[in-house]
């Protein structure tokens, strides 16, 4: 079993994942904008999408040269199928968002993906999909649940 994370290790993880949603809540109004000005949401993605798509490109690129390693293309044939499907995935919540925020406003728009995400994750983990371990359904992570729910409602009053 690998031990656990270093202190630092697991506070620097909150932060980078606390940076990741504070972009997520950025992300919305700014495709909201986007789409205001070209007037096509399926259009507004896909740019979306390209900008990320070239900057994950710059990014791998320098790890790369950073870690001293030539491309190398992997042999993924075994994998399953649904592996394929993440960046799929990703244009659900931008399409959503680009919809939503107008009528609802980031704070409930995120209120309401994060309650989406927990729900999510409390069956992923339940049965543990997608190759992870299970972790079971306790009354403290149901209550979590309930609480952002109860977010998600107070937003809107």
């Amino acid at each position: 079993m690998p031990s656990e994370p270093s202190p630092i290790i697991l506070v620097l993880a909150v932060l980078s994942v606390v940076a990741g949603g504070m972009a997520i809540a950025t992300q919305a109004p700014i495709n909201a904008m986007l789409n205001r000005t070209i007037a096509d949401p399926i259009l507004t993605a896909c740019i979306s999408f390209f900008v990320g798509f070239v900057a994950l490109l710059v990014a791998w690129g320098v790890s790369l040269l950073l870690r001293e390693q030539s491309f190398v293309v992997p042999d993924v044939s075994a994998a399953p199928a649904w592996i394929w499907i993440g960046g799929m995935l990703g244009t659900v919540y931008v399409l959503a968002a680009l919809w939503s925020v107008p009528k609802l406003g980031v704070l409930t728009v995120v209120a309401a993906v994060v309650f989406g995400q927990l729900m999510a994750s409390l069956v992923i983990d339940a049965i543990g999909a997608f190759g992870l371990q299970a972790k079971e359904i306790s009354l403290t992570r149901v209550l979590a649940v309930l609480m952002v729910m109860g977010g998600l409602l107070l937003s809107r009053l």
